[in-house]
């Protein structure tokens, strides 16, 4: 099956249950990172652009789940991806849960914090609070 072939079908069973693709892991060759044992494949998915609230929920899903039917299994994310902030976590959560929640342990799933997100002098800086409440944050997304 061509790349083509394997997006149009993805594209047109949208609102099906998703099955991923039988033969994701044949398509790359995945490495090893260091002497850690992890093997990520030669590209990953960032999700800072096209993830947020001001993209149609459906357009994020058919590109996640091309790029996971591609041998992609690494996203990054941050809590300030969006618009609106943290809509990004907010949005592949609920693909994690509906598309993705029997391919979990195949996934790896990365994010950040860093960056101002709510008033008052811990909402920034990359304090110990700050790094926890981002951390909690994110996970609940």
């Amino acid at each position: 099956m061509t790349d083509e072939q394997r997006f149009s079908r993805s594209r047109n069973d949208i609102h099906r249950p998703y099955s991923a693709s039988e033969d994701r892991y044949s398509i790359t060759d995945y490495r090893q990172v260091g002497t850690s044992g992890l093997y990520l494949p030669p590209i990953s998915l960032g999700l800072w652009w096209n993830f947020g609230d001001n993209i149609p929920f459906d357009n994020q899903r058919k590109l996640l789940r091309h790029a996971f039917d591609s041998g992609i299994t690494h996203f990054d994310l941050a809590n300030n991806y969006g618009p609106p902030y943290g809509s990004a976590e907010t949005n592949f959560g609920r693909m994690m849960r509906e598309d993705f929640a029997p391919y979990r342990d195949e996934l790896i799933i990365s994010s950040k914090a860093g960056y101002d997100m709510w008033p008052g002098p811990y909402g920034d800086y990359g304090s110990r609070k700050y790094i926890l409440a981002s951390a909690d944050q994110s996970l609940r997304r």
